[in-house]
């Protein structure tokens, strides 16, 4: 790239001096073109206030930075910015409506500086020079800031979520483990309709995250789910703590879940979280049993290498059920399946094979359809897996199922490094 026009750097201060001279009026334009093309920012005047002093102290900074060629490893964020930022978060204004307006207003302003450039009437070479340094400056501000306005904003999100939610937590753990429930006080108290069908879930991170914006994830995902199986109202959401979260998804009443679409929908949002959900359940048993079997759920998906980052009741559920005491189950794994629960690649082959062989009935050819082999290797595969095992696969077929379903649910959790 050219070294840069020697006088570019004046050139832009000018720039910024003439556009600075009509300060209030560039700032209520990009506010009044902001305002416009985001529909989710109006309707609170006390919010648009904070707004409009947000943009003029951002458009008053970016001057100054242009003016006075200041580097911007020296800048924070405005602080009526930072406070719009809060602002936003309070009210459940979408993360993605306030980096929007830092893009739009970006671009009105941009706007401003271009045709003030382009009235200096200076040669090409110095016209250009100018524009692209005040595009590198703009843009390099612009990330600065909306990086520093995002961790703002997920931590006041995790904080008013915790704050507003305290009481609704404690009310829910009432309704979960009262048996007699007066549904005409518990449905104003916490905003939701007890009466209907409801999905339960359980979404959590491994591990703290920087910035503290763990909440605002979960509660993200959560919204998400609901609004993929069409829910007719808010999710009830809960916080548990700073990186887990229970949620009650209102169907109405409807019970019929695309599983398949709920797994995409997590996958897709934010790889990092994971979502174990229950069976739906109507009214208040419904409420609890689907929490639970959420919950249940997600004991067992935690205690995965890897950890699953979608898991329904449904698929797991007798390993749910079983899965009290890890060490437990492992010893009764190994019991069932001896030298076959060793964690190398040999043994996986035969136990999928078993595994798939079991589900269809004990049928060769359909267990070489699903895996894509031949039947003669089917074949070989399960004699191999009973010599291993000491007996049929067919005798003792339900344990023997069982524990194959643990094993490639909890993998590694379960398994033997080498044989006994």
């Amino acid at each position: 790239m050219a070294a840069e026009h020697p006088e570019a750097a004046k050139q832009l201060s000018v720039v910024a001096a003439n556009v600075g001279s009509h300060l209030p009026e560039v700032s209520r334009d990009i506010g009044d073109y902001v305002i416009a093309e985001i529909p989710e920012l109006r309707g609170d005047e006390t919010v648009i206030k904070i707004l409009q002093a947000s943009i003029a102290e951002n458009v008053a900074t970016l001057l100054h930075i242009f003016e006075n060629d200041i580097p911007l490893d020296k800048i924070e964020g405005p602080a009526a910015a930072l406070e719009y930022a809060r602002r936003l978060a309070q009210r459940g204004i979408p993360l993605s409506a306030m980096v929007r307006a830092y893009r739009i207003g970006h671009w009105r302003f941009l706007q401003w500086c271009l045709d003030e450039l382009n009235r200096q009437d200076s040669d090409e070479d110095l016209a250009a020079a100018t524009n692209r340094r005040m595009l590198r400056v703009s843009f390099g501000y612009i990330d600065r800031v909306t990086e520093h306005v995002i961790t703002v904003y997920q931590q006041e999100r995790d904080h008013w979520l915790l704050s507003q939610t305290a009481a609704r937590a404690a009310r829910v753990r009432d309704i979960l483990t009262e048996k007699d429930v007066d549904l005409n006080w518990a449905e104003p108290a916490l905003g939701y309709r007890i009466r209907q069908n409801h999905l339960g879930l359980v979404a959590w991170l491994p591990t703290l995250t920087d910035g503290g914006e763990g909440l605002a994830r979960l509660h993200r995902i959560t919204n998400e789910i609901a609004q993929k199986l069409g829910s007719p109202a808010k999710p009830l959401f809960v916080p548990r703590d700073a990186v887990v979260s229970w949620a009650w998804l209102p169907l109405g009443s409807h019970s019929d879940v695309p599983w398949k679409q709920v797994s995409d929908v997590v996958e897709r949002c934010d790889p990092s979280v994971h979502v174990c959900a229950g069976r739906v359940g109507y009214g208040i048993e419904g409420f609890r049993s689907t929490h639970r079997q959420a919950a249940r759920t997600q004991e067992l998906a935690a205690a995965a290498k890897p950890a699953p980052q979608f898991t329904d009741f449904s698929t797991v559920a007798p390993i749910a059920l079983m899965a009290t005491n890890i060490d437990d189950m492992r010893a009764w794994v190994w019991d069932v399946l001896g030298p076959l629960a060793v964690d190398d690649e040999n043994s996986a082959r035969l136990r999928e094979t078993v595994r798939i062989f079991l589900g269809t009935g004990c049928s060769y050819t359909a267990t070489a359809s699903a895996q894509i082999l031949h039947k003669n290797t089917v074949q070989y595969r399960i004699r191999k897996a009973e010599e291993i095992l000491g007996y049929s696969v067919q005798q003792g077929h339900i344990d023997l199922e069982v524990a194959l379903l643990a094993v490639e649910y909890l993998g590694s959790t379960l398994l033997r490094t080498s044989p006994a």
